[in-house]
């Protein structure tokens, strides 16, 4: 039996901090992965639970315990992402040496290391190169299979997409279509006129949002392209952060590699 299924007397003090903000004293359950989570899993477990509690993030009323959590969250994380502190865990259930665990750091800083603000440039190339992409038509494949045809719903799934690549992914799936690639469902081929005409001007709607929401953030900031993202696609508010975090996982090494190479100078 290891350290955390004891006594609580017995836990190291982080590991009763863990437990009582997340209601664990397993550091995988605080971020949400597995035992068995890769590096990278660990890495998006703490992106994504993180996000939650940033204290940028949240209202004035809930910074106090914000904090916390976050401060908890970044010593979560540099235990599980650091090969041998995670292997002594693993093996005895021991956070190791405490002083070093609650040394001070900016753990904010810490955080924007890991994931450097995406900029619009970030977007744009992200979606120039996924438009018309070998990923992007298996993304259709797969929406329209999920949808079985249904375009409203094969709309609201597809990044990057707008009113205007309704035609683009409609002519790609009739050639798919008469390929025997994909099967013929009604929904597609049979949609009425009055149904296509109705997702139009929602689309048209949600793009003069869009076009009014940028100009009201400015895009100053990766939280302003979150929150333009999330308005232009409020019915896919899970994609957008999914989307983010691609953007993030793919630019990281980069702007990483940018950093040490300056630095080097």
């Amino acid at each position: 039996m290891n350290t955390r299924s004891k006594k609580t007397k017995n836990i190291p003090s982080f590991l009763q901090t863990c437990h009582e903000l997340f209601g664990s004293y397993n550091l995988y359950d605080v971020l949400g992965v597995t035992k068995e989570a890769t590096p990278q899993e660990v890495k998006k477990g703490y992106h994504k639970t993180s996000l939650n509690v940033h204290p940028d993030r949240v209202k004035d009323e809930e910074k106090e315990i914000a904090t916390q959590k976050f401060q908890t969250l970044g010593k979560v994380y540099s235990i599980l992402s650091d090969k041998e502190r995670r292997a002594l865990y693993d093996e005895t259930g021991d956070v190791g040496d405490e002083s070093v665990i609650d040394e001070e750091r900016d753990w904010c800083q810490y955080w924007r290391l890991l994931f450097p603000k995406i900029t619009v440039q970030d977007i744009q190339e992200f979606e120039s190169e996924y438009r018309g992409s070998p990923e992007e038509i298996e993304d259709l494949k797969t929406a329209y299979l999920n949808a079985e045809g249904d375009m409203d719903k094969i709309m609201a799934s597809m990044l990057c997409s707008t009113f205007e690549d309704e035609p683009r992914f409609t002519q790609i799936l009739k050639e798919l279509i008469q390929k025997d690639s994909l099967p013929d469902f009604t929904a597609f081929s049979k949609e009425s006129q009055k149904k296509k005409k109705a997702r139009q001007k929602k689309a048209s709607k949600e793009a003069l949002e869009a076009e009014q929401e940028a100009k009201r953030l400015k895009l100053d900031s990766s939280d302003s392209l979150t929150a333009l993202i999330k308005k232009r696609n409020e019915s896919r508010i899970e994609q957008a952060e999914s989307f983010l975090d691609s953007l993030e996982a793919k630019y990281v090494k980069q702007k990483a590699s940018r950093s040490k190479t300056s630095k080097k100078k």
